[in-house]
C-alpha cells in the first residue's frame, strides 16, 4: 500500500505546477485526507485506511495507545 500511495504523489508532483511551497504542502494534506478517509483500498477489503484501523481497534483495543479518529493534520 506503501508503494501505491508514493506512486500516486509522483503522479500528482508530475502531473500539476504548485505556485508555491504552501500551495504544494496544502495539495499534499488534502490527498493525504482523501486517500485514508475517501478511497477504499483493495488490500483492506474494499475500506479505507481509516475505517480498517477503527475496525482493527475494535477487535484488539489492547494495540492502541489512542482512540482512532477522522482527524486531519501530519502524524506526530
Amino acid at each position: 500500500m506503501v508503494e501505491h500511495f508514493n506512486g500516486r504523489i509522483s503522479d500528482v508532483l508530475a502531473t500539476h505546477r504548485f505556485e508555491s511551497g504552501q500551495d504544494l504542502a496544502d495539495t499534499l494534506e488534502r490527498y493525504v485526507l482523501l486517500y485514508n478517509q475517501h478511497l477504499p483500498q483493495l488490500a483492506l477489503q474494499h475500506r479505507t485506511p481509516t475505517q480498517a484501523m477503527k475496525d482493527w481497534q475494535k477487535q484488539r483495543p489492547d494495540l492502541f495507545k489512542k482512540r482512532v479518529s477522522n482527524r486531519t493534520g501530519l502524524d506526530t
